[in-house]
């Protein structure tokens, strides 16, 4: 092991002592309460930013492509808690649009040899930047675990290398191979999830809406603070755009690093709230954080959804921050809501006869 990897390991040490600290300390040290559009933030999320916002640690932006990479597969580890059990984790390739496409796939302990699964297809966040299988890892061990689902994840093309459409390609070229072939893994082609986390919960979505005619759709998405409009400016961009991990400058950036400009951000593929239609998408499941800079556009898609007949069932952890999936080692409101999502995807797959 390097000495900055050392260094980085023990940072982490330091950081989860300081993180188990009793509350009524944590409250002590993470100071007055902050509250924004009448959110008041998880004491120990706060006291996390008070340690991230004095260790040092440069903004995404500023780091630069590679090294924002590493940084970001590092915290994920730190960050994610202990690998749950699963029955089998099975790393393939597929062909996708331009080449070879690496899946992951993860089985539950317990799934017989012949079960066909409901399944996970399960795209990262990361802006369309970062994000990998390998720091996705523990949250697909998780929803895998909890679940009794089977977990797809997919290391769909990134930018700057791979600009738009190539997320988006990449995702429905997924779909599509899981609809046909994945009785040959034990998946129910009934049964997919389209799932995701910020740009993951983004590709998750364009890929209902450019499926929903295919002989065999998503039976549900599942959309984790998605980012749904890169084209407008909300309220929540300004009040939550500093200070709660995810900021302004970041979300430029990776916008920056996605497009060929600003006008493909009104294309309903990169903006999937700019869709003219959104009837006769599956049933949808999001949920949303109260300190995030997407929580605004995450709502607008909600109503247009609801407006357009779609089943939707919205929940906002309003004293979270962008990224909880990531937390749930670290921060106990992040656990809880895992826990509260893996409920509520559980229930939607019994109600929908499933």
């Amino acid at each position: 092991m390097r000495i900055k990897e050392i260094v980085r390991d023990l940072q982490g040490r330091v950081a989860q002592t300081a993180l188990r600290m009793p509350i009524s300390w944590v409250h002590i040290a993470a100071g007055p309460p902050i509250v924004v559009d009448g959110r008041t933030l998880d004491s120990r999320t706060q006291w996390f930013l008070r340690l991230l916002a004095h260790s040092g640690q440069q903004p995404l932006c500023a780091l630069g492509v590679a090294q924002s990479r590493r940084e970001f597969d590092m915290f994920m580890t730190v960050m994610s808690g202990r690998p749950l059990p699963v029955g089998a984790i099975i790393d393939r390739t597929i062909a996708g649009p331009a080449g070879r496409l690496r899946v992951r796939l993860y089985r539950p302990a317990g799934a017989g040899a012949g079960a066909q699964l409901p399944t996970i297809l399960f795209f990262h966040g990361g802006g369309f930047v970062i994000g990998s299988l390998e720091g996705y890892d523990l949250p697909c061990r998780y929803f895998c675990a909890r679940t009794g689902c089977a977990v797809v994840a997919v290391d769909y093309r990134l930018a700057p290398e791979h600009k738009f459409p190539a997320a988006i390609e990449d995702g429905v070229a997924a779909f599509r191979w899981l609809a046909t072939d994945g009785h040959t893994l034990g998946i129910d082609p009934a049964r997919i999830v389209v799932a995701g986390d910020s740009a993951g919960g983004t590709v998750a979505a364009v890929v209902a809406q450019e499926t929903r005619s295919d002989a065999v759709a998503p039976c549900l998405q599942w959309l984790i603070y998605p980012a749904t409009d890169l084209s407008e400016q909300r309220p929540s961009h300004e009040s939550c755009g500093e200070g709660f991990l995810l900021t302004r400058p970041d979300m430029e950036w990776f916008r920056e690093q996605y497009l060929d400009g600003l006008a493909q951000a009104a294309d309903p593929r990169v903006s999937p709230l700019r869709a003219a239609d959104l009837s006769g998408l599956p049933p949808a499941l999001v949920f949303t954080a109260g300190f995030d800079p997407l929580r605004d556009e995450g709502q607008a898609y909600v109503a247009r959804l609801a407006e357009s007949g779609v089943k939707t069932v919205h929940r906002e952890f309003d004293s979270l921050i962008h990224g909880f999936v990531c937390m749930r080692g670290a921060l106990p409101a992040a656990a809880r809501a895992m826990d509260d999502m893996v409920v509520g995807l559980r229930h939607e797959l019994t109600r929908l006869g499933h």
